[in-house]
């Protein structure tokens, strides 16, 4: 596992949180999700800055991050792909559809292609049990979706 020094700048936006939220140890969510959404990721060196910050143990803050699927420790490409591999969804091909979008990205699970335009992950379930087997892409929900259907759906994400 690589190292990642910060720059002040992110150590500042961390600060800046924190102190927006009055380093109150109830508002630890809503924190992460900030930095989070500030920083992409939340990598071993930001959690050690928001426990310092916040005066809290950094394995609680670990176990936050690690209990909650929004929570992200590995960066996500521009588009992140999450196949649902729920119970409906499993019985439906998650699991082929997984396998293909690993094929036609060339990235392992919790992996970002070389470009960094798509990152790679699973969920357990999005409530759209009947629309089975589904697939997001950033907040974009596809339907009944098929291994044919894949590159066209990529396609949409071209720059």
């Amino acid at each position: 596992m690589s190292v990642i020094k910060l720059s002040e700048e992110k150590i500042q936006k961390i600060k800046d949180i924190c102190a927006a939220h009055d380093n109150k140890p109830e508002e630890i969510i809503n924190i992460l999700r900030e930095v989070q959404s500030a920083l992409g990721y939340l990598p071993a060196e930001v959690q050690e800055r928001i426990a310092w910050e916040m005066q809290m143990p950094v394995a609680k803050i670990y176990g936050i991050v690690s209990f909650y699927s929004f929570f992200s420790m590995q960066p996500k490409g521009k588009h992140p792909i999450d196949v649902c591999l729920g119970s409906a969804c499993m019985a439906k091909g998650g699991d082929k559809l997984l396998e293909a979008f690993k094929r036609e990205l060339g990235v392992e699970i919790g992996k970002c292609t070389p470009d960094g335009r798509f990152s790679l992950s699973t969920l357990r379930c999005v409530g759209s049990c009947a629309m089975a087997p589904v697939v997001m892409i950033g907040d974009k929900l596809y339907p009944k979706v098929t291994e044919a259907q894949i590159p066209s759906i990529l396609g949409e994400y071209a720059e």
